[in-house]
């Protein structure tokens, strides 16, 4: 009995270690990405959005290197894209791979099994419909949406705004629904990660309308526990491709712009 014991007795020690070491990796995880994100979010507010690039001019001086329908402000709009793509997920993802030594997929990036969690994001999608046409009609939306003022005017130019707002939508779920959430759930819980991650988000909508800043709230609660459930940001990058959408193209609609008529 006393052998047994004692053989028993040097498993405890490995597991008190291996509990400290996992804690460690995950406090040092949730501080390295809590203050990239800080610092990407601050160089993405001030250099990444459209207004920095036509205020410096930029789309003026590409004019002659660019096709006609993409001359003027449209370009600040995919430069938004361009600026996403890099700051909320290049950079991060090399944090996560080379720096943090996990996987993209521990981040939110899969699409894999995602076939039963489509239900929740469909609801959220049904529920918005009406919001949106309501929010629509008030002069607060009308005359915010959509970002770019010739939007109205259809063709290719709608096309290249859209598109550079769509991927900017990619790089904020990517950052906010994967870097940021999932990189600070190991070390304060799913939800504590869930309202730290939110704070921020709500924060970005600064200067929007205040019934959208509201929404933020709760969208950024729903969403990032949404994503925790399953292990990705995909349906919510979708979902918010969707809402925008459908905004700007209600929002045309009430002004006499026909949607079939901004692809003619």
């Amino acid at each position: 009995m006393s052998q047994r014991s004692d053989l028993r007795q040097p498993t405890t020690p490995l597991v008190v270690t291996e509990s400290a070491e996992s804690a460690a990796s995950a406090t040092r995880q949730a501080v390295i990405v809590a203050v990239t994100s800080a610092a990407l979010l601050v160089v993405f507010w001030i250099w990444g959005r459209p207004g920095f690039f036509l205020r410096a001019g930029w789309h003026e001086r590409l004019e002659s290197t660019v096709p006609d329908v993409l001359e003027g402000p449209v370009l600040g709009y995919l430069w938004w894209g361009a600026t996403s793509l890099v700051l909320r997920i290049g950079l991060p993802l090399g944090m996560i791979v080379w720096v943090l030594g996990r996987r993209p997929a521990d981040f939110g990036y899969r699409v894999r099994g995602l076939g039963r969690h489509w239900l929740p994001y469909f609801g959220m999608l049904l529920v918005m419909v009406p919001v949106l046409a309501w929010a629509s009609s008030l002069d607060s939306f009308r005359t915010f949406y959509p970002f770019y003022s010739d939007a109205a005017s259809g063709g290719a130019t709608f096309v290249a705004y859209e598109l550079g707002y769509a991927v900017q939508f990619l790089g904020l779920e990517a950052f906010f629904r994967g870097y940021l959430l999932f990189g600070l759930r190991d070390r304060l819980g799913a939800g504590w990660a869930v309202a730290v991650m939110t704070v921020p988000y709500v924060l970005i909508h600064a200067g929007k309308p205040s019934l959208e800043i509201a929404g933020a709230l709760v969208a950024g609660l729903a969403l990032g526990h949404l994503a925790l459930r399953s292990r990705s940001f995909v349906p919510g990058f979708i979902v918010h491709v969707v809402v925008a959408l459908t905004m700007d193209l209600m929002v045309l609609a009430r002004s006499g712009v026909h949607p079939l008529d901004l692809l003619l």
